[in-house]
């Protein structure tokens, strides 16, 4: 049986860096003998421009019967019209609730040869190794009304957020089941002191805590988690909160690391692929970075890593997404560094494709 990935590369860096995340996984098939059958598709500013839309039907339906989906940054200044009917980031929208995806794993890890790169201060950095579960499929992002229009002489505009029981359950509950793998806290966030969905939010975090009765677990307003994120970092363990403040959230937590070109991603739904696992979509956390497009000068340690989450939470293969883990932790450690890291005694600036290279041979190395 050949697992099936979708690869969509995206705008701007997307291809140059999930073009390497795929060498990466044709390394650990051929290692694994594992058979992945890999299909690539159009999505983004790309898509519209080929198609008009930035999803075509195609896409959609290889999406669906797909195993996993690896993915690229859409978007950039050519189609950055937040006016336009159709724009890249639509895909994404719509690529998320038609899988069902609605939880996104966002890890924050650490690596002590790159805390200098961090602006926070190496003992606030220290050890942090956490995790933001953000919800996907409900809040302000999809409720109804949410439009422009004009109220006499006035323009006026709305947005709803909006939350049903059974959203807020479903991601609380694969927060709490994740925390049980890690060091066992939760922290969930929200705005009860002003908002009806968060008050619901945390009314129902608090039921779904007395299940997980050997797993720590706190709540937090999302202006002090803010806060909290810059001054004690390496308190946290799971964080999980709503989509909108999840999308905030994790943009901060990026800087923790040193450069978003380090941060992985994965988008989990409920229904289970052909391994038997969540079906997922696999994306650093970066933009498209349309600026440093085709100059070789990407770094696509992000888009690698989040190659290996797709390894172990859509396919089951732990293992080998250890192997990639250490292979980037031992690339970095040997000194090479991408130009959003460059920098420091004993380090030598390397552009993307030689980045991609590097990983690869030391998963080799670490194989053998």
């Amino acid at each position: 049986m050949a697992y099936k990935i979708l690869v969509l590369k995206g705008d701007g860096i997307g291809p140059e860096v999930v073009g390497e995340a795929l060498q990466v996984l044709k390394v650990i098939a051929r290692r694994s003998a594992v058979n992945m059958d890999f299909k690539e598709a159009h999505i983004g500013g790309h898509a519209i421009d080929q198609f008009g839309t930035p999803m075509p039907e195609d896409t959609l339906k290889i999406a669906q019967d797909s195993d996993a989906i690896l993915l690229g940054a859409v978007g950039g200044p050519k189609w950055d019209n937040p006016g336009a009917a159709v724009r890249p980031e639509q895909a994404l929208l719509g690529l998320r609730k038609a899988l069902g995806l609605f939880a996104n794993m966002r890890p924050v890890r650490a690596v002590k040869e790159l805390i200098g790169a961090s602006p926070l201060k190496p003992e606030i950095i220290g050890t942090v190794d956490l995790v933001v579960i953000r919800e996907l499929t409900g809040g302000i992002y999809y409720g109804q009304p949410s439009e422009k229009r004009q109220h006499g002489d006035q323009r006026e505009a709305v947005d709803t957020c909006f939350y049903d029981e059974a959203e807020i359950v479903r991601v609380l509950r694969f927060a709490f089941e994740l925390a049980r793998n890690r060091r066992k806290k939760v922290t969930s966030v929200d705005k009860a002191n002003v908002l009806a969905t968060s008050r619901l939010w945390r009314e129902i975090a608090a039921e779904i805590a007395r299940d997980f009765k050997d797993v720590a677990f706190e709540n937090q307003l999302v202006d002090s988690m803010a806060m909290h994120l810059l001054r004690r970092p390496k308190d946290f363990d799971v964080v999980v909160t709503e989509n909108m403040f999840g999308d905030i959230l994790t943009d901060e937590a990026s800087v923790l690391a040193g450069s978003m070109g380090l941060l992985p991603s994965a988008s989990l739904g409920e229904e289970l692929n052909s391994a038997g696992f969540r079906v997922g979509l696999y994306e650093p956390i970066h933009g498209s970075a349309p600026d440093i497009a085709g100059r070789d000068e990407a770094n696509p340690l992000a888009a690698i890593l989040s190659a290996a989450m797709l390894l172990e939470h859509s396919l089951g293969m732990r293992a080998e997404a250890e192997i990639i883990e250490q292979a980037v932790d031992g690339v970095v450690k040997d000194g090479h560094r991408t130009r959003d890291l460059a920098g420091g005694s004993g380090t030598k600036t390397v552009g993307c494709k030689a980045m991609g290279r590097l990983v690869r041979e030391k998963i080799e190395s670490l194989d053998a």
